[in-house]
């Protein structure tokens, strides 16, 4: 298959979760089609048949769907074109690019163990290349590609330059197993090929994979792919990037409450820039990000950076942006807030400058679904929840609860004539009331906290914070 087309594949094996070194490999194809009208393919590289599974390809497509990164194409899975691998390898053979060899497990062991012994490179020693063996049925044997042995394979990579390697550095590549499986690189190239990718982008740990994929291309006589391969990441310590610096599932980053904006965001800013600018929407990535203008030094993940992206990203977002994610919070908190989704659409703007993650956010407005006796912080209670208190909370609960309407006109003349009262200031009466209303001394202003929750639950809230001080006068008396 040749197209004009630009071409790009995303190509995760299926042996564990989508981790955020794979999730900015797929945005960074994903980007670069999208930039230049291309096709964006999602491959399942499920080769591995023993450590592949159906669990880690559902976590893998819920990872690149929560990231937004649907793919035009896919998925397509390795395990299904073991026929059409097979198939090549046979025209590898008939073209003499291949050779059957039957060398032992012992004997290689022996030849490796040699030639570490004389300090050089452990390699196969093409003890049966020019053998023109013919095997018997059922006699144990693999299939090996004849890799030149003289020359270099050389190619302009889009983001690390000109690279050059020598075929005498490679040795034979095993093209079918044992067992007539197929290998990773036979595999890779053919599919690459089958599926027009005109641009392979992936780590800097593929390097080493390159040539030997592009030998089986020449060999079939098919056009070779462009080939860019990314700087790894690295953690703060400068080294390789691991579940301690933040390597986790994608989607653990949206249990602890990071937008998909943002994350992507902090991704592509890994390694690429665009002037000065930091924040970008996924918009602006689309038409500006391209795969060519990568720095070739490791990026360094940076969780403190992510963070203050996330929040920049909470603030600028619409309350229709941000609800799905809160809603998702707040049903890990065992809040179903899909029957006031309304009023939770309507209650964000209060909320969005006062937290960086949505688990922040959900644990600040979980106060205003809960019908069942508050929990109260208990250093913001044992502050403020004092026996002092009493007398203005009380005061005030009887004021709020002869009011005719429930409005911020009202509620403010109601505490203020409180605070007349009682001789107080409004922080000596505000941060009680705000404890028994949301359970915290933290909250949106007392008036919009009032409105928020509504008359109801506001004098119900009081009654139990009046209730909680007697409980206390009583257990210290």
């Amino acid at each position: 298959m040749t197209t004009m087309t630009l071409r790009t594949r995303f190509a995760p094996s299926p042996t564990g979760f989508l981790h955020i070194g794979g999730a900015r490999t797929a945005l960074f194809c994903y980007l670069h089609t999208r930039r230049h009208q291309g096709a964006f393919v999602l491959r399942i590289e499920d080769t591995d048949t023993e450590r592949s599974t159906q669990e880690a390809v559902a976590v893998i497509l819920e990872g690149l769907n929560w990231l937004g990164l649907p793919p035009d194409e896919g998925p397509f899975f390795q395990s299904h074109h073991t026929a059409r691998y097979l198939e090549v390898v046979q025209t590898l053979l008939a073209t003499g690019h291949a050779y059957p060899c039957v060398c032992s497990r012992e004997r290689l062991d022996a030849v490796r163990e040699q030639q570490r012994t004389t300090g050089d490179k452990p390699r196969y020693d093409g003890h049966c290349r020019e053998a023109h063996l013919t095997v018997a049925p059922g006699q144990p044997h693999v299939i090996r590609f004849k890799t030149p042995q003289e020359g270099e394979i050389l190619w302009e990579d889009k983001i690390q330059g000109s690279i050059r390697i020598a075929n005498g550095e490679l040795d034979d590549l095993i093209l079918v197993r044992s067992d007539g499986s197929p290998t990773y690189n036979l595999a890779v190239a053919v599919d690459d090929h089958d599926m027009g990718i005109s641009l392979v982008i992936r780590g800097e740990d593929h390097i080493s994979n390159t040539p030997r994929q592009i030998h089986v291309f020449k060999a079939m006589g098919w056009a070779v792919p462009e080939y860019g391969h990314m700087p790894l990441l690295h953690g703060s310590d400068g080294a390789k990037l691991s579940k301690r610096h933040g390597a986790v599932s994608v989607l653990q980053y949206r249990e602890e409450g990071f937008l998909p904006s943002a994350v992507n965001n902090y991704l592509a800013r890994l390694g690429w820039s665009h002037g000065e600018q930091e924040i970008f929407t996924m918009a602006e990535l689309e038409q500006l990000f391209d795969v060519s203008a990568l720095g070739r030094s490791a990026a360094i993940f940076d969780r403190a950076k992510l963070l203050w992206i996330n929040g920049h990203h909470i603030r600028a977002a619409t309350p229709e942006q941000l609800l799905p994610e809160l809603a998702f919070q707040l049903a890990r908190l065992g809040i179903d807030p899909a029957p006031s989704s309304e009023q939770l659409a309507a209650i964000l703007p209060e909320f969005q400058p006062r937290a960086a993650t949505l688990v922040e956010m959900a644990q600040k407005c979980r106060f205003l679904f809960i019908d069942s006796v508050l929990p109260y912080e208990e250093k913001a209670a044992r502050k403020h929840l004092t026996p002092a208190t009493r007398p203005a909370l009380a005061a005030l609960a009887a004021a709020f609860q002869a009011l005719p309407a429930w409005t911020t006109t009202a509620l403010e003349e109601a505490f203020q004539a409180t605070l007349t009262a009682f001789g107080l200031t409004m922080g000596q009466l505000a941060q009680p009331v705000r404890v028994v209303l949301t359970g915290s001394g933290a909250s949106p202003g007392i008036f919009e906290t009032l409105g928020m929750l509504g008359r109801e639950k506001s004098l119900h809230r009081l009654q139990e914070g009046l209730a909680h001080l007697d409980r206390q006068e009583q257990t210290t008396a």
